[in-house]
């Protein structure tokens, strides 16, 4: 891992229009962040957090409704992803891949393991003797024997499929890979054969991780830095060992609280949250976890708080930061 960042994402904003355009949900309501080439960064919260929203949108199958992603090109110049149109983003795709959450749905039935690979290749021009190469290649790469390329998806368990979607992911030689909870839909045992792959396949390929999680269990086997969203905005950002020792906000040590510790002599430490997920498409004024928050002040309805640095490479959005003690793992 480096300190030069390879993605740089300012203020971004999507926003999905209902009701006739009347109203708007915020899923993506002003996130910033750095990406350093070579590192894992996860992306965690509840569901309906604007997490994958925000993965989709910096590969641009969601147009972003304002904001700017940074990306550094390999001969050092960059570009602002989100000002390219379709035809000056198709040469910058091939760097940037995605693993999909679920393996069963985004495989293509019809399609064979050789053809499901190859089909990125093919769409770029490879020759038809150097893909199958690749493919061979591919297969070695996430544990999978040769003999399988002939098989279509359905004769294959969950955690093949996803190692066939990672395969299909490094085929064009990536440099970002945006992972969208690629081992929740898998079984426990499962999970942890993918996760050593991918940490892995990044040691060895150099890769950049955008992790997009819910199960912070797995977010600290595999990241460098753990982002916090809740409702749209990122709360809470730190490197992996200080969130999970010493959170900042609120809202995260409520998420840690929820991690089940395999030590059967330390009770459970589980904190409630009151209330339901604020409405993104009407948040509460102010901080938008006020109504959730067993720490509130009168200050937390009325005024909305920054993402402020408490410490090197330690940000949270809390009025009240610095002020409270909050238990992490």
């Amino acid at each position: 891992m480096t300190t030069t960042p390879l993605l740089q994402v300012r203020e971004l904003i999507k926003y999905f229009p209902i009701e006739g355009g009347k109203r708007q949900v915020r899923a993506v309501d002003g996130v910033s962040f750095d990406l350093l080439a070579g590192e894992c960064l996860a992306l965690v919260g509840e569901s309906g957090c604007g997490k994958t929203t925000v993965g989709r949108t910096l590969l641009r199958a969601y147009n972003p409704t304002s904001g700017s992603a940074i990306y550094r090109r390999e001969d050092d110049t960059t570009v602002d992803l989100m000002q390219l149109s379709t035809r000056e983003l198709r040469p910058l795709r091939r760097y940037m891949q995605m693993i999909f959450q679920n393996p069963y749905s985004s495989l293509n039935p019809r399609m064979t393991v050789a053809d499901i690979i190859g089909e990125p290749l093919l769409v770029n021009g490879v020759p038809h003797a150097e893909r199958l190469a690749r493919v061979r290649e591919l297969m070695h790469e996430v544990g999978l024997p040769e003999s399988y390329l002939a098989r279509y998806p359905h004769a294959f368990s969950g955690g093949q499929r996803q190692r066939i979607g990672i395969a299909r992911a490094l085929a064009l030689h990536p440099r970002l890979i945006i992972a969208d909870e690629p081992v929740s839909a898998l079984d426990v045992s499962v999970q942890a054969q993918v996760l050593n792959l991918l940490g892995e396949l990044q040691r060895r390929l150099g890769l950049t991780y955008l992790f997009v999680a819910h199960d912070l269990s797995v977010v600290r086997h595999l990241a460098d830095r753990v982002a916090v969203m809740y409702v749209g905005k990122i709360v809470e950002i730190a490197g992996v060992d200080a969130l999970f020792d010493a959170p900042k906000h609120p809202y995260t040590e409520a998420l840690l609280s929820a991690v089940p510790v395999p030590d059967p002599t330390r009770p459970p430490r589980r904190l409630l949250l009151g209330g339901d997920i604020a409405d993104p498409s009407a948040p509460p004024p102010g901080c938008a976890f006020h109504p959730r928050c067993r720490y509130v002040q009168p200050r937390c309805s009325a005024e909305v708080p920054e993402l402020r640095e408490l410490s090197p490479g330690h940000s949270a959005r809390c009025h009240f930061a610095e002020e409270l003690t909050l238990e992490g793992m």
